[in-house]
């Protein structure tokens, strides 16, 4: 119930999920060559890569939470196939030895000044900054949320606090109504809202209780998923497993006491329908961290306004992106990251030699679409749409292999690799798959 208490607080407040952090009000130095803003994947990896570049002296990362989670794993946990420690790791085992970790939350972003303010008072300057501040979730914006979260029977897969809870209202299911939602708004890893909605059907067939469960799946979306291959291979198993999807609804409340979910219907917004459940899994709203959105390096929709190719900053050379805080036009994911993370590093390389960018990113993203405890359908895809597939296979098809890659190759090469500026995204299997074809 504390944890609760803490979700709550912190959406009324309309703060991100923040840990308990140590602030950091005198620092002997107070400049830095490299800042980068955020702890979380894409700032962990950038630090990683800007020390080896840099010196470990010249960079600093603000990040204020004790805890860095590895928050793909997240959509297994809530299936209760991973623990929930084996999602986390503490933040001073993650950060490059050597880099400064400021311990604290930005409160500002002023780049006509190269500074940054924190919310302890601290004013941190820069010659060049990294954004990866990620973006931000309104459970809020739902009526009877995050509140809700204090009955069962509800869980979300995008919160450490409210995951767990995922877990049990499946594991307590009975019979009735298994809802999952997509929400009218961008959301970070587009699949993860239907990944677990697939492992909750083949939980319900694994325990006997299939027969009594009716699986719900409403999104906001006009398509089961904006990639055509994907989508047409999703709707055949959809219907083979007598999942009910529902287009364009979106989840506007909550009545937890009743177990009632109300949703509009975006095509014609005065028709809405109520859902009785015995299991509600949410994904909620999400928008621009509101410290970028309050900052002059937003676009008109509060993202960090970015050259989709290069991953600098359109207005303000010396300012760079990563990440979920991006207004670059693909999915949102670790694996966006990881493949940002290569091109972002080229990028700098050259501006600090005065010379052109010449690397770009495609905007490749990968989605791997959880079917079941032990298949994945692996999506990787472009700026364009297009697939941009690594294995010599039909990816489309679901793969014990890639079940395999996603629940326990995935998070070494995170942990082990990304996080240390290691790895930059599928290139390397790539490579190595076209010399052994050749």
């Amino acid at each position: 119930m504390a944890a609760l208490h803490r979700l709550r607080m912190q959406y009324m407040s309309g703060n991100a999920i923040a840990h308990l952090y140590t602030s950091t009000r005198a620092f002997a130095k107070c400049h830095y060559k490299m800042l980068v803003l955020g702890g979380g994947s894409g700032g962990i990896a950038m630090s990683a890569r800007m020390k080896r570049m840099l010196g470990a002296e010249n960079v600093a990362v603000v990040e204020p939470s004790e805890m860095h989670y590895y928050q793909p794993l997240w959509t297994l946990v809530g299936a209760g196939a991973k623990s929930a420690a084996s999602a986390g790791r503490s933040t001073a085992s993650v950060m490059p030895s050597g880099v400064k970790w400021v311990k604290s939350k930005v409160q500002e972003i002023n780049p006509d000044v190269n500074t940054v303010l924190t919310v302890d008072g601290t004013k941190i300057s820069y010659e060049y900054l990294i954004v990866a501040l990620g973006l931000q979730l309104h459970f809020e914006r739902i009526k009877g949320l995050p509140e809700g979260f204090e009955h069962p029977k509800i869980g979300s897969n995008y919160s450490v606090q409210t995951v767990e809870k995922t877990k049990r209202a499946l594991q307590d299911f009975k019979e009735g109504n298994a809802v999952f939602t997509f929400p009218n708004t961008p959301v970070k890893c587009a699949g993860a809202p239907q990944k677990i909605m697939y492992l909750s059907e083949d939980f319900f067939r694994k325990t006997g209780k299939r027969a009594k469960a009716n699986v719900i799946y409403n999104t906001s979306l006009p398509v089961l998923f904006g990639i055509k291959k994907y989508a047409d291979s999703l709707w055949e198993i959809v219907k083979s497993r007598d999942i009910q999807v529902n287009l364009r609804q979106n989840l506007i409340e909550v009545r937890p006491e009743n177990q009632e979910a109300v949703f509009e219907n975006l095509d014609n917004p005065s028709e809405i329908k109520v859902i009785e459940y015995e299991m509600l899994h949410v994904t909620p709203p999400m928008g621009p961290n509101l410290v970028v959105k309050a900052s002059l390096l937003a676009d008109e929709s509060g993202w960090l306004d970015l050259n989709k190719e290069t991953l600098q900053h359109m207005n303000y050379p010396n300012v760079f992106g990563i990440g979920d805080c991006t207004n670059l036009p693909t999915s949102k994911t670790a694996a966006a990251v990881a493949a940002q993370s290569a091109v972002l590093n080229r990028t700098i390389k050259k501006i600090l030699k005065n010379e052109m960018p010449d690397k770009k990113y495609d905007g490749y993203t990968s989605c791997p679409l959880v079917t079941s405890y032990n298949t994945v359908m692996l999506a990787e895809f472009d700026y364009n749409g297009q697939p941009l597939e690594t294995f010599p296979i039909n990816q489309a098809k679901e793969s014990r292999i890639m079940y395999h890659m996603k629940a326990d190759i995935m998070p070494h090469l995170y942990w082990h690799g990304l996080l240390r500026g290691l790895w930059g995204g599928p290139e390397p299997f790539r490579k190595i798959l076209h010399l052994g074809m050749k």
